[in-house]
This record gives structure tokens, sequence and C-alpha cells, in this order.
């Protein structure tokens, strides 16, 4: 079967597509045929070395999958060969067959495609368990999100809407923007001449932003702890800007807010069921028509190199996903 490996850390041209053993069914798995791949920021940090997990080499970059499931082990009684399944996994979708723990799949709704129900697990799941545990998102309350038109931040955005938040979306142009006016923002900002701050004061009759969003990090950071409101939360979710910014206590103690960190794959796992309960929420909003996730471009296997690059050049809107 073809897969994607990578052999040592560098750039997604150092990457290639190889032909590898399938892989054999173990107690308690199933074997899943991927007919699509998303592709997240952490893909990237992983084959430079920069993540904070290193998969042995050869490893395969992908961590959320969609396909139909062709073999299930003896021991497990919950799927059965055909199986329409989605779900994530450290890494290793880059592959036209994956070994999944059957505790690790999802049944794909018949009216989702395979495209979005690769790319829903990460960003929604993410999004979601960082609104509603994180941030206990409350009707009515202002929701600022950063880097609006990505994966994460879009869903935030539909996700904030769904939740009775008033949303203002932010983004570095114009264009990202009306992505995500479409995807429901209230009010949008233009973060690109380094006037975040004041504009949010502008919209929030200086009040500030209730919850703020911030998968980006670096200078932009420093700004949303001058327009949080009197005990809001900033979210911590990532650094697609590259700099890991310092946190000034000073701001914390005169806002009384709170800066709350984002970790939804140790979330998922320590947590099971309370991210299942997530998924079943998600599931529902999606069969309402409350989120459609937006696939922003799409991409073949043997363009891998293409597909990761759209994220690593902060190109992407909505969702990456590399079918097979």
């Amino acid at each position: 079967m073809k897969a994607v490996l990578c052999k040592s850390f560098g750039r997604p041209e150092d990457l290639s597509l190889e032909d590898i053993d399938e892989p054999n069914i173990k107690p308690g798995h199933v074997i899943v045929a991927v007919h699509a791949s998303a592709v997240n920021f952490p893909d990237v940090l992983m084959i430079e070395g920069k993540y904070q997990s290193r998969p042995d080499f050869p490893f395969s970059p992908g961590g959320e999958f969609s396909g139909i499931v062709t073999e299930v082990a003896d021991d497990v009684a919950d799927w059965n060969v055909g199986d329409e399944v989605f779900g994530s996994l450290g890494h290793g979708c880059f592959a036209e067959k994956i070994l999944v723990n059957a505790r690790a799949l999802r049944t794909k709704p018949n009216s989702m495609s395979f495209a979005v129900a690769a790319g829903i697990s990460t960003t929604y799941g993410t999004s979601y368990y960082a609104l509603k545990q994180r941030a206990n998102l409350q009707p009515g309350e202002t929701l600022l999100v950063l880097g609006a038109a990505g994966g994460v931040g879009l869903a935030a955005v539909e996700l904030g809407k769904a939740m009775g938040a008033r949303v203002i979306a932010a983004a570095s142009n114009d264009e990202k923007l009306a992505v995500a006016k479409a995807a429901g923002a209230d009010e949008l900002i233009n973060y690109s001449d380094g006037q975040l701050k004041d504009k949010v004061k502008a919209l929030t009759d200086n009040r500030g932003a209730d919850v703020i969003y911030d998968p980006v990090g670096g200078e932009l950071f420093d700004q949303c702890m001058r327009c949080i409101a009197w005990y809001g939360r900033v979210l911590i979710v990532g650094f697609v800007g590259g700099d890991i910014p310092r946190v000034p206590t000073n701001l914390i103690l005169l806002k009384s807010c709170q800066v709350v960190g984002v970790f939804y794959g140790a979330f998922s796992g320590l947590f099971p069921q309370d991210n299942q309960k997530n998924f079943e929420e998600l599931m529902a909003m999606f069969e309402q028509g409350k989120i459609d996730p937006l696939i922003g471009a799409e991409f073949a296997l043997s363009d891998y190199a293409a597909a990761l690059n759209c994220l690593a050049e902060r190109k992407a809107v909505g969702k990456v996903v590399v079918n097979l």
C-alpha cells in the first residue's frame, strides 16, 4: 500500500511516498481503508521535530481520518466490515490503510462527506472543548476569535454562535474575514495593522471580550491581555504565529482574568466519556445545520507536500484535506 513517510526531520518536500506493508489486525482493533485525511498544524511541527511528541522513524504524518472498515478483530463486537467511520490518531493517517483501536472510531453520519468527516475531529473537538469546558462560554457573552478563518478558528466562530455568544472574528486579511463572516461572525477585525486591542475596545464599549480564543500567539497575545474583559478568559490554543509569548501576570491581576490552557489531545485521552459527550453534541449540531465545516482545499496523496505547505505558509482557509 502507499504511505507518506518521514524518515528524518525536515520540510514537507523531504517526505517520500512509498510502498509499505499493509497493517496486520490485532486484538481490540480494526483496519480502516482511508478515504480522506485532514492536515493540521501539528503535522507540520511533527515533521520538523518541533512538536511535543516525536514518533520513531519512519512515521507517516496525518492525525485525522475517515474511511471504511475492511477488517475487524475477533474480540471487537461494535464494528463491522463496511462501516463508514472517522476518528483521530496521533499520526499515521497519510496511508491507504491504518490500524485503529476500535474505541477510537466514530460512526460517520450518512449526510457527512468523507472529507468533512476527516476534518472534524481535531478542529471541532478542540474548539468545543475550549469553549465549553475551559471557557464555560455563556449565551450573550462576547467571544473574540483570532485566526478566525483557519481550521480551529472557523470552528470556534461557528460553535460560538451555536452557543449563543456574540462573535468577533479577527484575521490577517479581508479575504479570510469574509469566510468568517459567512460562518456567522457578528463583527470583523483585520489585525494586520497592529490595532487589535483598540478595535476590540471600540466594538465592546471599552469593556473588552469575555472570552478570547487564541491559536496564534506571538505579539497578538499581548494585545489580547490588554483587551480582555474583567473576569474574562483567554484561551491558549496554539502558536501558529511561531513565537511563544510570555504571560504578563500583572495584567492577570489587574483584570482578575484567567489564562487557560487548551490541550485537547490530553483531554480526549484522560476524559474519554466527556469527549464522547462532546461529540454527541457536535454531531447533533451538524445534523441540525448549526455547524457546517468548510473544506478549503483538497489534495491527492501524491500532493502531500503542497497540502502540508498550505498549513506551514498559513494559506489555509477552513480545513485542508488529503484524499486517498
